[in-house]
C-alpha cells in the first residue's frame, strides 16, 4: 500500500476508534468494547482498544512526517485513505462487532434500530467519500 494511503488509513482508524471510545464508551457510558463479562473486563477492553487507536495514530503521524520531509505528501490519497479506513472501521464495528459477534451494542435498553442505521449509514458515507478520493487520485496520477 502506498505510504500516503497507509498514513491516512492508520490515522482514519485511530481517529474513528478514538471518537468511538471517547464519546460512546467514556462520556456517554453506552457500552464497552467487550460487554459479555464484568464491568472491570469491559474497562480493560476499553483500555486496550484505546491504546491500539493511539498506536495507529502515532504510526500515522510518523509516516506523515516522513512523507512531508521527503516532499512526497499527496493530500487526495492521504484524505482518501483516512476517510475510507474510518468508514471501514465503523462499518466493521456496526456489522461484525455489534451484530455478528455481539461484543457490544451501541446502546442497551432502547430500540437500537435507529442507532444502528445512523451508525452504518455514516460508515458507508465515509467509506464512499474515501473511495471516491482514492479513485480520483489514481485517475490524476495516470
Amino acid at each position: 500500500m502506498e505510504r500516503n494511503v497507509l498514513s491516512g488509513a492508520l490515522l482514519g482508524l485511530g481517529v474513528a476508534a478514538f471518537v468511538d471510545e471517547t464519546i460512546f464508551h467514556q462520556l456517554l457510558h453506552w457500552h464497552h468494547f467487550y460487554d459479555k463479562s464484568t464491568t472491570a473486563a469491559g474497562l480493560v477492553s476499553d483500555g486496550i482498544f484505546h491504546a491500539a487507536s493511539w498506536f495507529a495514530t502515532v504510526a500515522a503521524l510518523f509516516l506523515l512526517a516522513d512523507l512531508r520531509r521527503r516532499r512526497a505528501f499527496a493530500a487526495r490519497r492521504w484524505w482518501g485513505g483516512q476517510l475510507a479506513a474510518a468508514g471501514a472501521f465503523q462499518l466493521y464495528d456496526g456489522t461484525v462487532q455489534h451484530k455478528l459477534l455481539r461484543l457490544h451494542q451501541i446502546r442497551y435498553h432502547v430500540d437500537v434500530a435507529p442507532y444502528d442505521w445512523a451508525w452504518n449509514v455514516v460508515a458507508v458515507v465515509l467509506l464512499a467519500a474515501g473511495a471516491t478520493l482514492l479513485i480520483r487520485a489514481r485517475r490524476v496520477a495516470t
